[in-house]
């Protein structure tokens, strides 16, 4: 069996996405690429060292309709060939995306 290592874990700041709220300008993707470089800059990793990028979001609708995972690796700072997996498991989301890691 292949180890996986989580080396660190970010949250997304919580708030409005409707016109007057606070985040109504930041896309889902921009807000998840910034947390891979967070990652990337609080460990200081390189090149290829994230194998995968395991991505749990509750809706796939809209802008998040396609590979929000991949897209995001794309928009960050990251190495392009990294690939990238969305998981929709509604409020399991985030807890299947570890287990799949």
């Amino acid at each position: 069996m292949t180890e996986a290592y989580i080396y660190d874990a970010c949250r997304t700041p919580r708030g409005k996405g409707r016109p007057d709220g606070a985040l109504h300008e930041v896309t889902s993707v921009a807000l998840s690429a910034r947390l891979l470089n967070a990652v990337k800059a609080r460990n200081g990793l390189e090149g290829h060292a994230v194998e995968d990028v395991i991505w749990g979001n509750v809706t796939q609708v809209g802008e998040q309709g396609g590979c929000l995972a991949r897209s995001a690796v794309l928009l960050s700072d990251l190495d392009e060939r990294i690939p990238g997996l969305a998981i929709n498991r509604f409020c399991a989301s985030g807890m299947e995306a570890v287990n799949l890691a």
